[in-house]
């Protein structure tokens, strides 16, 4: 479990697939950047959150909770990509809960707990259009390494992916 002012970033629980569904896998604006599909109806949110349990049994990623209300809210994760070096695996967050500093809170601590892991350098990516995203990422001050073009699977879209870095302390 990781812990932010407003927010814990913990493992999954079966009983949080109907949070998770009103919050964020229903939402085509949530999906809109990220490499996962609208869960479209309701009843398939159980199962997909069986998937999510299992997916993060093996790797680091956790779902977002707010502390105010216990609500899922979005999900999070790291990857270690070399011995220090260690990337973000994605954030998101619900359409209710974006533009309230979350963001903000997630990747600070996402980068704290990859330090205690012995990380020196944190990559953040961004596809070009999600200024969001990248408004984020640049002023905590990661500075841009690459740009590729990529295929999005889901509509055969190309894109531009973008990957950032910075130093950790």
């Amino acid at each position: 479990m990781l812990e932010t002012k407003d927010l814990i970033l913990d493992k999954a629980r079966q009983e949080d697939w109907r949070a998770m569904y009103r919050n964020v896998w229903s939402h085509p604006e949530s999906a809109k950047y990220m490499m996962w599909s609208v869960t479209q109806r309701e009843e398939d949110a159980p199962d997909r959150m069986r998937r999510t349990i299992e997916f993060q049994k093996s790797h680091d990623t956790y779902l977002v909770y707010c502390k105010a209300d216990g609500e899922a809210i979005g999900f999070a994760g790291v990857e270690q990509t070399s011995p220090t070096v260690w990337e973000e695996a994605g954030i998101c967050l619900g359409p209710d809960y974006v533009r309230r500093g979350f963001g903000r809170q997630i990747l600070q601590c996402l980068m704290e707990y990859a330090q205690t892991l012995g990380a020196k350098e944190f990559v953040c990516c961004a596809r070009e259009q999600n200024t969001a995203s990248r408004g984020l990422i640049t002023s905590m001050g990661f500075e841009q390494f690459e740009a590729e073009t990529r295929v999005d699977e889901r509509d055969g879209s190309s894109y531009i992916y973008l990957r950032y870095k910075t130093t950790l302390f």
